[in-house]
């Protein structure tokens, strides 16, 4: 893994040193102002940090290997997004409010539609890599994840990234999995626990 690779790894901890200063705060000197800069550190740090590394860095689509002398741009994004992976809680907030949920996709970089039903409980591993359309339903603990590792005969892994596509009008079921570069046409429905295998297209 390269330097560069290695410092972003460091990001989660520094989110983590920053949620703790502003607990610390609060508890010596409680006012409204902890709680601001705690809910910056937890929902807006992540987000700006990621925009700036993707102008500088973009995520490569299509297939790339993951160890190398190389950085990948998908690994440091991938570290920036980690603790929304690890606490799904904090994003489980975000759905409680409509349009709020969508609104934070859109910050990540998602092109999202409008009147998308997300149930809480839900798995998003690439914010960004996401093209929903308009009243796109997301069925229960639904997993959409634009990536794909798989571990090759030399040792090295191989990294597959695509957007997911879902078109206005979609039903996917709950407890369904959907790959890299998977396609809901318009008004299709993805059954309950479906696997949906990269570039599969469902109609």
């Amino acid at each position: 893994m390269t330097l560069a690779g290695r410092i972003v790894m460091l990001f989660p901890g520094v989110i983590a040193a920053g949620v703790i200063a502003c607990l610390i705060w609060f508890a010596r000197m409680p006012s409204v102002w902890p709680v601001v800069t705690l809910l910056g550190v937890v929902y807006l740090v992540p987000v700006a940090v990621f925009r700036a590394h993707q102008a500088l860095w973009p995520i490569k689509i299509g297939g790339s290997r993951l160890v190398g002398r190389s950085y990948v741009a998908w690994w440091g994004a991938h570290q920036l997004q980690v603790i929304y992976i690890a606490l799904p809680q904090l994003e489980a907030l975000l759905r409680v409010l409509p349009g709020v949920y969508s609104a934070w996709l859109r910050l990540w970089g998602a092109r999202i539609g409008k009147g998308v039903v997300w149930t809480p409980n839900i798995d998003i591993t690439d914010r960004s890599l996401l093209d929903v359309g308009d009243h796109v339903v997301i069925g229960h603990r639904t997993g959409l994840h634009a990536h794909l590792i798989r571990p090759t005969k030399n040792n090295n892994l191989v990294l597959y990234v695509k957007p997911i596509r879902i078109d206005s009008g979609a039903f996917i079921g709950g407890y369904s999995i959907l790959s890299p570069g998977v396609h809901v046409h318009t008004g299709a429905s993805v059954r309950s626990e479906a696997r949906g295998y990269p570039n599969q297209v469902f109609s």
